[in-house]
Formats: C-alpha cells, structure tokens, sequence
C-alpha cells in the first residue's frame, strides 16, 4: 500500500467524507495521558503526514530483526532487538512529528533535512554491535509532493552502508521499498512483488471513441485526415483520464504502481509481443488464410471467435424473412404433373439471395414433393421441402381437401403428397438462378475469371438439420463458412464481383453496402451484371445499422433505424411479385453483434493472419483442470466447454491504432520474415539499406541503439503505423518485402501482458524464467472477460511456454440495481460509484460488495445495505474501540506489562482467545482458497456476536475504577490482542479502516515495528490457545440466551425486568453438563433467578415433529404420505429419540423408513404461563409471570437505566458523582425505598430522596405513569 495516503474510512456513524486528495481532516481535540492513543473518529492525517515528511529526503529505516538466525538459542541477547536509547536521532524525529502533528510540514521537513546523521545508519551499526547476525531493512521511499525518483540516491547511500556492515557474521539487506513505488507483500512476509498498473491503450474503444470525437469514420483516415496524425489522437485520447483513474484506485484501496505502469503502446511492450508472434511462427501456428470470418462494417474490421462469445454478443433480433422458391430445370416426372415445380428454402437474411449458388440437403433427411398452391398468387405449385417439417408450413386440416376445391384467398390451402425422396436422391439436380441480377465466375490462380455454369445445383451437407426452416439451406458460399465449405466441397463458384483493381470482392462492400456499378470492372459489369436490375439496388445497406443516416453525431438510433423499412423487406417484396416467395413473416433469431459497436456482423471472406490454437487444444484443456477456478463451474463449463470447441484464432484487424504484425512478405508471397525484436528489425534494414531499397536506416538516424533497453531510447522510434509500414525489407533472393498491413487482435496485447510488462525476455528474463512472477498466484476479472482475457492468457502461455499463466481465477459475477436488474443510465437505476464512495467511504463500500454475495455471484447491489455495513459492523467497531480507548487513557494501559499467562485468567479470557484464534485459522483457509465472503462474514460474526455483544458487553465492569489489578490488565490485554488482529484479519477488505484501527493501537504501544497493517505480519493461529469444550460451553449460552430474549420480545417483557425461571429439557448429559457450566451466566444475561433441568422425556413439555417436504419428498417418493402420518403420530418418546440420536426408525407396514432431525421440524407446544422456544436439540421454557417482588426489582432496574441515560446526556465524566432526587410515586416508591442502595451503587449516587415535587426535573415516561427526577454532580 501507499504508506503516505492520508485517506481513511471515515467514522460510520458521522456525515464526515473521506477527505479528498491532499485534503486534510482536522483531528478532534481530546484530553488524555501521554503516549496519548488517537482515537477512531480522527484523521490518520497525523500518522500519514509525519511518514511523509521525514521520508522526503531520507530513507527512513525500520529494522526487523529476523528470529531465525544463526545465534545459539540459548544466548538471549542475540534474539533481542537493539536496546533503545535516546539518540540525536530520536531527538529530530521527535521535534519532526511534532511540527507534522502541528501541521507545519516546513519546519518539519527542515528540521529532517538538516540533521546530519542519518547517512552513517545508527541502528544497523548498533544491531551489528549487539550480535545481531540478520537484519532486513523495510525503506519508505518518496512522499507524494516530491518527484517520484527523489529518494533513489538515499536508496543507493543505504546500500553503501549494508555493504560497509556485511561480513561473515552479519548479513543486512533492503527486504522492500514503500511510497511511490507501490509493493504489495503476501501474508507471512515471503514475497514483495512489484504490482504495476497497466494501461490497455489499444484497440477498438479507443479508435471509435476517437472516430466520434473527430467526427470520422474509418474511411476517411488516409484521405482527411492522415494515419500519423489519428494515431497521435488516439495516443493522446487513451491517457486523457489518467488522473481520474488514479484518484479512484486510491479513494477504492486499490493501490497499485501508477507512476510506474505497463502501457500496451509503448515500443518496449509492443517488442514482446512481436516476440512472442516469432515463437508461434518458428512453432508453425502462425499461418495466413483466405476464410470467411464474423466481420463488424461498423468497427471496419475481422473479429476472432472469442470477441464473437463475449457476453451479450449474440442476441434476439427480430428480421423479416422468408422461404424463397427455387424453380426445377429438370424434375422428376411426379414433380411435374402439377403446376411449377420448386425447391423451397429458407433464410433469415434475404439480403444475400442474390448471392445464392447452391441448395444444400441433409444426406440422411427426408424429403417429400407436394402438389398444393402459392398462398400469394394462387399458382398451382409442387414444392420439395423435408418431410418433418411438413406440417410446420401447411396446415395439417387442409390435408384431406381436394386440391381442385380451392379457390385463390381461401384460408386453408389443400395439399397432396406425391413422392418421398431421401437427400441422395435430390443431389445433382439444377434450378434457375433465383435473383439473376450476377452471374457467378471461376478465377484461375493468375487472376482471370470467366463465367461459370456449375452453380444452382443442390448439393449435400451433413451440416443440415430439421430443427427449422424446410430442411434445404439456401447457400451462400461469400457469406457463410458452412456454405463455403460445402460449396468448395462440391465445385460450387462463389458469386463474386470483380472491382477496378481486379480483385474479388462478394456483393456486399467492407462498409456493408452492395457494391456500386462505377466500382466494378468495365468488362465484368458487361459481361456478367444485369444492370437494369441491380442499379435499383446498388449502394443499398443490407442492414439498417451500417446506414450513416440513422447515425447522428456519432450516436446510433436504434429505434429508427429498427421502424425503417430494411433491404430484405423491398428483396422480399419482389420475389413475391415475382412468385418466388412461398411465406414472409417475421421471425424472432439470434444474431451475432460486434462487442464494441452493438452492431450486427457479417460473415465475410477475409485475407487473414491466423493462430493455429486448434493444434495447442487438448494441452490447453489438459492445464486449465489444474487451475482453480472460482467458481469451479465456470472453469469446467463456460471455458473448458469452450475449449473443447475452440476455432483457430483470428489475429487479423483491419486497423490503425494497435500492434503491427511484424511479418513482411514479398509480393508473390513465396518469401516472409516474422521480426521478434527492434533490434533484429534494425538490422534487416540494415541490408535493405545495402540493397537500394531504401536509402536510409530511420532508426539510425532517430540515434536509437539496439539493445540499450531505456525508456528514452526507445521512445526515439515508433513501431506503429504508419511508420512501420514504410520500411522495405529484402528477401534472400534480393525481391523486396513489405509489412503485411494487418495489426493484431487486442485481445493479445491483454493476454501478453505477463511477460510484455517487464519487457521478457529482453529484460528481467531470469524473474520470469525462474517463477518469481510467473505464473500469477490468481487474477479475477467479470465474467466477461472468460472467453476473452482468461482464454488469451491461457493460449499464449500454453502455446509459448507450455505452462499456465495464473493460478487461480475469480470469474466475477455482475453488479445488478437491488430487483436484480442490469444497471442502465436508460433505465435511470445505475449506481454513481465516485458518490457513493464520497459518500459513504470505500471500506464499507468495500465491506459490503465482498460479504454481501461471493464475488462470483451477482451482487443485488443496494445502498441501503451499504448504510447497514457502515452502521452494524464498522460502527460496532468503533464503538468497541471507544470503549477501549477511554479506558486505557484513563488507566494509562501501554502494554508494557507482561502477558498475564493464559491459564491465570478468567475463563472469558480465555474464551474470546479461543474464539480468536479459530477466527484466525477460518478467515485465512478462506483468504487461501479465495473465499473472502466468508472471510468477511466470519470477522464481521466475531466482532458483533462476540467481541461487542458478549465479551464487552459482559466485562464492563473489568474496565471500570480501582488500580491496575491482574484481572483488569487480563481484560486490557485480551480486548488489545482481538482489536490488534481483527484489524489485521480485515485489512485485505477493509484497507483504510483496519490501517487506522491498527496504527491507532500500534502508536500507543508501540508493539509492532510495522508502519502499515498492510505491512504486519498476518496472524497465525496458536492451535495451544483454542479450547473447543469452553467454546461449545459458551456458545451454548450464548444460544439459550438469544433463544430466551427472543421469548421476552415476543411478550414485550424488557431484559431489565427479572424473572423467575428458566426450563431446560435436556436430551443428554453433554447438554446438561455444557448448560450447568454457564448458568450463573446466563441467568445474569436473560435476568432469571434460576435455571430448572428436566428430563426431556419427562413430559412437562409437549413436543410435535413437522415434515420437511422439500427434503423428504425426493428421498421418499411415493412413501412420502404414509411417511407424513407417521412422522405427525410419533410419540413423545420417539421425538426424544430423535433428538437424541439424530435419526429415527419408522415402521410402515412392515417396511422402515429413516428420518434425520434435518428432516423434519421439532417444536414444543407453549404451556400456561410460560413461553417455548426450539432450536435443534436445544429446547428453552421461559416463566413469564411477573410477581409483585420481580416487578420491585424491575422498577429499580429500569430506574438504574433511565438516571444512567441522564447521565451521559448531561456530559458527565464516568467519575463523577451525583446526587439523586426523585418524585414519589405509589407505583414505584417500594421499589425505591427497597433498592435504594442498589441504584445509588451503580449511577456513583451519593444520596437518593423521594420527594412530592421534583422542580425543574427531567419527565421520565413508563407505561402508565411518569416520574420527575434531578440528577445533579456533588
């Protein structure tokens, strides 16, 4: 963490914010003994301020001395740490803490700064000089209002004098580095890893974000504005918010080296990547092909299957579509015999019709020819569709009418089969074009094309199923892979054009338009377009979406361009003039959409760069079952399914702003070479340069020298485009070679990032080769991010490295509005997290998200549970170590005084010891397997049901008045030791909150040599110090006290009022012997006079046992009411059974059916004058009726409350006495006159008087009637 961040969570129960940055919050005065101990509701400012002053200038050294050295066990004086002394040294720091206190950072920072004996570091040369044989130093670096660097020549002054002091007998080192330069350490002090920020600057956000504020789109960058110039907008444009997101990771608690980061654009990053890309090529899985692949007109460029999958991509769209009739050349004779024999088939997308050039059947599918008519037209007609969808296009009460009895708009419309045909027997048969506006051409390898006759034939496809449409698929071979696949397959052409530069290009343009005629070659538009028929529809957008009209001012207009007639309408409306159209309807389907621009793709045939993940698979499935996933079942089912069904990855992106593809080819393609690293590439063109093929080196002249890996050097050459596209390269056999103008997926800048952050293997390869960072110990992202950075991560390290590339994984869940909605600035029910951090403070925030749901889960995200975090556990909190802190100040507790031993103090003692170590033990199995709801539940359980509500709430009075005694140093000691760890065990969620928590304590005590809680050991659990029979003692009274107050509330009988009795059937002699333990203490707590023990099966107390269905219906079945009977008959000695035993046997005529008391429900039946409550085995009877004697007691004890009350709102110290004058009163005079010594012993009263008059008294309200009373300090 960032040691001299003055923010904290602020107090819960105040309106105070965290202060803002470089924003101090004025600590509130208070009055107490030195060393005075801060309390919670100030500013760390103090603590904060004071690091950040001396450390300015100097390094500031804390010595941890290591207990594991090699000193004899038995020689005390190595083990210890140095003595103190009062030094010129500790003068300075003194005056220097005092100035910070005081806010006067000058003078503070003068007084440091001028004191001259910080270079020769005392301590390390004392710690030498008492036998201190290892010593690790933990530095503060800079603060935040000095240049980052500032302290590197103190760093480096320290490393002087560490060499100077080691020898044989004394090895001192730096251990790690706070302040700027951001560590994080695991929890016993093993590692200290660099955690980087890191900035995804490439890629699509950034250039649409860019395109909108320029007011551009793709097609203009090269003509209005250049390449260079966009590039250094988006450059500019990714890093605009870098302050915004600092200020947030710092108010969050996320800390994190932001003056320090990974940038993906920076040369260095972008090195490993071309590295990385050089050991796929060497590995054979980086290849080139012409495949069609989802294409996004909207974003101009190639998507990979994995941003295809990103969630939300695939949605239900509504689109006109229709089943087209193809007309037979040559039928078969019984498809002739009625009216004009067709194929039907159907298609969501009539768009690409014009492009057809096969029908494709199912090998294995039923076919059958019908005689019927056009429902349009009334033509008659016999169509071939598959025979299991039949009855899904005509109405199956229409089969038994004669054909001859229709006539034209009648609703039902008679049809006849006549042949069955399997898919074989369909194959090889022809029919017209359908929409002849192009006619399809074959090109040979050197770029001629002719017209082709081997299309409009139907062809055979495993692919076809039944499931909808009519069992014939309308191919496409330009827009779709499992068209073009079949199609190549059986010599089908694709239907290409062929453009002024005589390429092929499908109907439909990269901007998702058909093509005009004037782009088209002369020749082809002569030979092979219909051009009275096309012109009608050339430039027109086969989706709304990529319409420029329903796009304003960068937004797109969903609504308007959803009301527009689209493409496929008018397509539909002619083939239905042109009886082509058998039914038009609409029809709701799920339609990929690009994940950046909310746009539907196309399927498009593309020259692409391809990784062959395909190869790498099995061994990609075979490591991710070694990762942990959380929650399993993400990793087994959305990314190992997706896994087991993964495409070869996609790299190619017809862009701008990314990561060049470092391969250069000659023009005929026969020659390439992939450039793994600048200097290589300084190098090559190096021989380019020797060729002629260009006339210069431009990194030379840029003074850029290979292999001197500085920023600044670097920063001297750029590797983006379009720069890197100018340079020639020279083949082996002398031709010239240029860059392949493809950048890469974004997505591998993301998933490169383990290795392209420390610039391996350039740099640092040893840290990586050796395991030090690699692989990461977990990393967590949305779900979202599953088959996007969780797959790249795991590609690249598998295929590169033959390794995982982290851990673990936590695959987080949504954040969602409290009804379980999807937050949306449309919907008006997102939640602003800058004003609730501001508002409520980032710990309770925090706190809340963490134990609310497991991080996995969908969060039902609701402020008003924040308020609840913020009031119920931090204030709990608080109030804890109020009750603490005041306390200890009037009794001076430093912890200086030995631990009184365990086994001398009170049995509570030992039992909140107990509980806190099995706390510690639970909350760090969970940290380990990374389950911090149930970490955060476990503290926040301890700390309300435990820590305040039982063990202060009953220890009071250990705190209060008299000398230090053993008794009362037991209960200081044992609250410090809870309070001091229970900060520690949070810190990970709560990282202000635990800080000031644990600074506060740590600066009066001065019991930890740590700055930071982020930087203190974590606890360890003492397995000597749990005692599981005291714990089950406890929390049994704990149990039938809350079981007891439950049965007050329930008759509105306060805790004050006493009672009689308490009645336990017990169900063994471990209940017994574990009540009986407890029972002076829970009578005191419920306020009973005596606790009764009966036999369970006595039958004082009528028990009823009630099924639960939900968990015996399944177990039984049919059995199940016959078991219900029995379970409602059961006789009292066979519920005490079952209680007892846990299980029951019941007979059910002669069979057996075993119940568990999981099963089922026992509850006992109140009985007059008492109320009964259960819990598993544990039964209490509570006796509520109230004598005149109990109501006395009762009357004083409420007195005792109501005077206590009037005390703290008149602002009395716990000390002062008081005088008491009270109203008489015929209801409450007894009560007075009985226990007047009572009340008087715990308000500190020195008299009480009833008198008929109290003047100027303060009303106090019971239930029916009111009392005055005077409480004045003697």
């Amino acid at each position: 963490m960032q040691t001299t961040d003055p923010r904290r969570t602020p107090r819960p129960d105040s309106e105070e914010r965290t202060p803002k940055q470089g924003a101090a919050a004025r600590p509130l005065p208070v009055n107490r003994r030195a060393p005075q101990r801060r309390g919670p509701n100030q500013s760390m400012l103090v603590f904060a301020a004071v690091l950040a002053v001396i450390v300015l200038a100097a390094v500031l050294v804390l010595v941890l001395v290591s207990r594991h050295n090699r000193a004899p066990k038995d020689d005390p004086a190595a083990l210890a740490t140095p003595t103190a002394q009062i030094t010129e040294q500790d003068t300075v720091l003194a005056e220097a803490k005092h100035l910070a206190a005081q806010y006067d950072y000058d003078k503070a920072i003068a007084a440091v700064t001028g004191f001259a004996g910080w270079e020769n570091a005392p301590e390390l040369q004392q710690a030498k000089a008492e036998g201190v044989h290892r010593v690790r130093c933990h530095i503060l670096l800079d603060g935040r209002d000095v240049p980052a660097t500032s302290a590197l020549e103190y760093v480096q002054e320290l490393e002087d004098v560490l060499a100077s002091l080691n020898d044989a007998d004394f090895d001192g080192k730096i251990a790690s580095g706070g302040g700027r330069m951001t560590i994080t350490m695991d929890r016993y002090q093993a590692n200290w890893p660099m955690v980087k920020a890191g900035w995804d600057t490439h890629g699509l956000p950034v250039e649409l974000g860019v395109e909108k504020a320029l007011g551009i789109t793709k097609e203009d960058i090269g003509k209005t504005i250049s390449v260079a110039e966009y590039n250094a907008a988006c450059r500019k444009d990714v890093m605009k918010f870098t302050k915004e997101w600092e200020d947030l990771t710092h108010k969050m608690g996320y800390w994190v080296d932001m003056q320090n980061p990974y940038i993906t654009y920076d040369n260095r990053y972008i090195e490993t990547l071309w590295w990385l890309l050089k050991q796929l090529h060497k590995k054979g899985l980086l290849y080139k092909g012409y495949t069609i692949q989802p294409y996004s007109p909207a974003a101009g460029t190639g998507l990979s299957s994995h941003e295809l999958n990103q969630p939300g991509c695939y949605r239900d769209v509504k689109d006109t579509t229709v089943v087209g009739q193809f007309k037979m050349k040559n039928p078969k004779p019984e498809m002739a015999e009625w009216g004009t024999p067709y194929f039907l088939a159907w298609t969501t997308t009539p768009w690409t019709l014009p492009s057809n050039t096969a029908l494709c059947v199912g090998p294995k599918i039923d076919y059958v020819a019908v005689q019927t008519y056009n429902g349009y037209t009334g033509e008659k007609m016999t169509v071939v569709l598959a025979k299991a969808l039949l009855y899904t296009h005509f109405n199956k009460k229409a089969e038994e009418l004669a054909l001859e009895d229709y006539k034209p708009g009648d609703k039902l419309i008679p049809f006849k089969i006549v042949g069955e045909y399997k898919g074989p027997d369909l194959a090889g048969m022809e029919y017209e074009q359908l929409i002849p506006w192009v006619k399809p051409v074959e090109v040979d390898n050197d770029g001629n094309w002719s017209v082709s006759d081997k299309g409009f034939r139907v062809i055979l496809g495993d692919y076809v199923t039944t499931e909808d449409g009519t069992g014939i698929v309308h191919i496409a071979p330009t827009f779709g892979a499992d068209d073009a696949f079949v199609a190549r397959a059986a010599g089908i052409p694709s239907l290409f054009m062929i453009n002024k530069r005589g390429e092929t290009r499908p109907m439909v343009d990269l901007t998702g338009k058909f093509y005009l005629l004037d782009e088209l070659d002369e020749r082809f538009v002569k030979e092979c377009v219909d051009v009275d028929a096309y012109k009608e529809y050339q430039g027109r957008w086969v989706k709304n979406a990529y319409d420029p009209q329903f796009t304003v001012n960068g937004k797109y207009d969903e609504k308007a361009a959803q009301a527009a007639e689209t493409l496929d309408i008018y397509i539909c409306m002619m083939m239905k003039a042109a009886n082509q159209a058998f039914k038009i309807e609409k029809h709701v389907h799920n339609y990929p959409h690009c994940w950046r621009t909310d746009k539907p793709v196309l399927y498009y045939p593309l020259d692409s760069w391809f990784i062959r993940s395909t190869a790498c698979k099995e061994r990609m499935i075979e490591l991710n079952k070694t990762i942990n996933w959380k929650p399993e079942s993400t990793g087994t089912g959305r990314f190992g399914k997706w896994l087991e069904n993964l495409n070869d990855w996609n790299l190619s992106r017809s862009r701008y702003w990314g990561t060049p593809l470092p391969i250069w080819r000659t023009e005929d393609g026969d020659e390439e070479k992939c450039i793994e690293s600048v200097e290589e590439l300084y190098n090559e063109i190096e021989k380019s340069v020797a060729a002629g093929l260009m006339s210069s080196n431009p990194y030379k002249d840029k003074g850029f020298q290979p292999g001197v890996y500085t920023q600044e050097n670097y920063d001297k050459i750029d590797l983006h485009r379009p720069y890197v596209d100018d340079i020639v390269l020279v083949s082996k056999a002398g031709k010239p070679m240029k860059r392949e103008s493809d950048l890469i997926d974004v997505w591998f800048d993301s998933g490169s990032m383990p290795y392209a952050q420390i610039h391996y293997p350039f740099e640092n390869k040893e840290l990586l080769d050796s395991h030090q960072v690699y692989p990461a110990d977990f990393i967590a992202e949305g779900v979202d991010q599953t088959r996007g950075w969780f797959f790249t991560l795991h590609a690249i390290a598998t295929m590169v490295f033959d390794s995982i590339s982290y851990k673990a994984v936590i695959s987080n869940g949504l954040v969602l509005d409290k009804n379980g909605n999807k937050m949306s600035k449309r919907l008006g029910n997102a939640v602003d997290p800058f004003s609730t951090i501001e508002k409520y403070g980032s710990d309770p925030l925090r706190w809340y998200m963490i134990t609310n749901s497991s991080p996995w889960d969908n969060l039902k995200f609701d402020v008003d549970g924040v308020e609840e975090v913020r009031r119920k556990f931090f204030g709990t909190l608080y109030n804890t170590y109020s009750f603490f802190a005041l306390y200890a100040n009037v009794d001076g507790f430093e912890y200086k005084e030995a631990d009184v031993p365990m086994a001398e103090r009170p049995e509570i003692d030992r039992w909140i010891i107990s509980v806190l170590n099995t706390l510690v033990k639970d909350v760090d199995n969970c940290y380990n397997e990374y389950e911090p709801t149930k970490a955060g539940r476990l503290i926040s359980d301890f700390v309300n049901d435990n820590l305040s509500n039982w063990y202060v709430r009953l220890n009071r009075k250990r705190f209060w008045g008299g000398g230090m005694t053993q008794d009362k140093l037991s209960a200081f000691q044992t609250l410090y030791t809870c309070l001091e760890t229970v900060a520690k065990l949070m810190a990970p969620i709560a990282p202000f909150y635990a800080d000031m928590l644990y600074s506060d304590l740590t600066a009066a005590t001065g019991r930890d040599n740590v700055v930071s809680v982020h930087l203190a050991k974590f606890p360890e659990c003492k397995e000597e110090m749990i005692d599981k029979e005291l714990e089950a003692r406890m929390q049994m009274a704990q149990d039938v006290t809350s079981m007891v107050l439950a049965l007050r509330r329930k008759v509105n009988i306060k805790v004050r009022q006493p009672l009689q009795c308490i009645m336990v059937p017990v169900v063994d002699e471990e209940q017994r012997a574990h009540i009986e333990a407890v029972k002076t203490l829970i009578m005191n707590e419920v306020n009973v006079k005596e606790i009764k023990f009966v036999d369970g099966a006595a039958g004082v107390l009528v028990k009823k046992v009630k099924c639960d269905f939900k968990k015996l219906g399944p177990k039984f079945g049919k059995q199940m009411k016959a078991v219900a009977a029995a379970v409602a008959g059961m006789p009292q000695e066979a519920i005490a059974e079952l209680e007892k035993n846990g299980s029951y046997t019941l007979n059910l005529d002669g069979a057996e059916a075993v119940i568990e008391t999981s099963d089922v429900e026992i509850f006992s039946e109140d009985i007059p004058g008492w109320l009964v409550a259960n819990e598993g085995k544990l039964t209490v009877a509570l006796e509520v009726t109230i004598t005149e004697e109990l109501r006395r007691e009762g009357i004083a004890r409420e007195l005792v409350n109501r005077i206590q009350n009037i005390r703290k709102s008149s602002g009395f110290e716990i000390t002062d006495k008081i005088k008491i004058t009270l109203s008489k009163n015929p209801q409450t005079d007894d009560a007075v006159n009985e226990y007047k010594d009572y009340i008087c012993n715990q308000v500190l009263g020195t008299s009480l008087k009833l008198i008929d008059n109290v003047e100027g008294g303060t009303e106090l309200e019971f239930d029916d009637f009111r009392l005055y009373v005077s409480v004045v300090k003697e």
